[in-house]
């Protein structure tokens, strides 16, 4: 039976926590749910479902695979087979993030590639709607040349999937491309990219903070990011948002936690990774809210609007409202690029150990079919092909309306579900691990902050 791999230094693990909590959410997720939720209230509930359950179920998990040493599916044979199902619906979760992820990503690459022009593409139409014509001649009714005809990529309806984008499938491939690269040897090569798409989006955030800050009209948008409206506490849609976020901030109960905690030495101090990873996440999505805000005020500005009216949730404000304020900036194309190549680098810093965990998933249950030499690295080539083409219907005309379904239905609540039977089960029917868990300091905080509250 060949002998586990474990991290190469443990500063390996803190960084792969770190880029995989530290996601796409972060940027365009939690502003908007500041936004709609009542600005700086938002942060009150926020922090208490961090407090109350983020860390907790955190440090659960990360116990929990660390003590086992298994992945997220095989490591339930060691304390009751009939648990089993959590692990499996982890693992599909996890599986649905990871195609989700991706066609995020392509989308990324796409900005990315487009921006390295000297003017922006997406500054004016550019289609033949908006030539302007000349004649002295007699003209016919061209209608049928107006760009709504004739260049529509806009679907009817979920039911109307529409043609395959060939640009944003190739943009797909090239990162699952990327993603078998770096995943080929596991966490020892894992461990060596985290140091750059860990900490690489940081300074690209500051960058555009910077930036946005010296901009006429930031000081509203932070304004209003940061204006609380107490009325909004009463609302339980505000606490129900703040749990999903957490869950879904912090990638917990999708079984990452379990299998990137499983290469940890026994003897790692849990409570430490458990406290210090979900408060660098809760601050990242703060300090994202400030990049974000900063710039829709300037878009306010310019456009003479309020605030609430130039801004929108998930992808729309990731790929609609921020480029096309972006076209208003001096060097317009040098900031869209890093506003994109930071995008792509939180895909990517939270896709690596989301792919990783569902390898390590099948990869623990049947040890003899794939953790073997060539059958280990082919799997892994399957696993990438096969999210490539599962992602395809997602980047049709209508694959917009798949991927909302994917954010409403898949990333929230099924998280939250998953996560009050895991509560359950360790803490209070698996009493073998009393010993270990009061060791590190977890059992009673879990059963206290997490049990009770639920």
């Amino acid at each position: 039976k060949p002998e586990r791999a474990q991290w190469g230094r443990q500063l390996e693990f803190i960084f792969t926590l770190v880029g995989y909590a530290v996601g796409l959410g972060n940027v365009w997720r939690f502003p908007y749910l500041c936004f709609k939720n009542g600005g700086g209230a938002f942060l009150i509930p926020y922090i208490i479902c961090l407090v109350t359950l983020g860390i907790p179920i955190f440090g659960i998990e990360v116990a929990f695979g660390q003590y086992g040493g298994k992945g997220p599916i095989s490591i339930w044979d060691h304390s009751s087979p009939a648990f089993k199902g959590l692990g499996m619906a982890g693992i599909l979760v996890s599986g649905i993030i990871c195609i989700y992820y991706d066609i995020i990503i392509a989308w990324g690459l796409y900005y990315l590639f487009a921006s390295m022009t000297n003017k922006l593409p997406w500054e004016d139409c550019n289609d033949c709607a908006c030539k302007l014509y000349s004649s002295n001649n007699s003209l016919t009714n061209i209608t049928w040349l107006n760009s709504s005809d004739l260049n529509c990529t806009k679907s009817a309806g979920i039911g109307d999937w529409g043609i395959l984008k060939w640009d944003l499938s190739l943009c797909n491939l090239l990162s699952w491309c990327i993603v078998f690269f770096v995943l080929s040897k596991g966490i020892q090569s894992l461990g060596k990219v985290v140091y750059v798409t860990a900490t690489f989006p940081y300074v690209l955030l500051t960058i555009l903070l910077i930036r946005g800050c010296l901009l006429e009209g930031a000081i509203d948008g932070i304004k209003f990011y940061l204006t609380p409206d107490l009325s909004r506490l009463t609302d339980a849609t505000v606490w129900s948002d703040a749990a999903v976020q957490i869950f879904f901030s912090l990638s917990a109960c999708q079984g990452g936690l379990m299998a990137m905690a499983s290469y940890n030495k026994f003897t790692n101090n849990v409570l430490r990774d458990a406290i210090m990873i979900p408060i660098i996440n809760c601050c990242t999505s703060f300090y994202a809210g400030f990049v974000v805000f900063s710039v829709l005020g300037y878009m306010a500005h310019e456009r003479g609007l309020p605030v609430a009216n130039v801004t929108q949730g998930g992808p729309g404000l990731a790929f609609v409202v921020y480029p096309e304020a972006l076209t208003k900036m001096p060097i317009s194309p040098l900031w869209s690029i890093l506003f994109f190549l930071m995008l792509c680098t939180l895909g990517f810093s939270s896709q690596f150990s989301t792919a990783e965990t569902f390898m390590t998933g099948f990869i623990d249950e049947f040890p003899g079919l794939l953790n073997t030499g060539k059958r280990r690295v082919l799997f892994r080539a399957c696993v990438c092909g096969a999210g490539f083409l599962l992602g395809l219907p997602m980047l049709t005309q209508g694959g917009s309306y798949l991927l909302d379904l994917v954010d409403a239905y898949i990333l929230g609540f099924p998280t939250l579900f998953v996560g009050l039977l895991e509560t359950v089960v360790i803490c209070w029917v698996y009493g073998k691990y009393d010993i270990y868990f009061k060791g590190v300091g977890i059992k009673n905080f879990g059963r206290n902050y997490v049990f009770h509250l639920i």
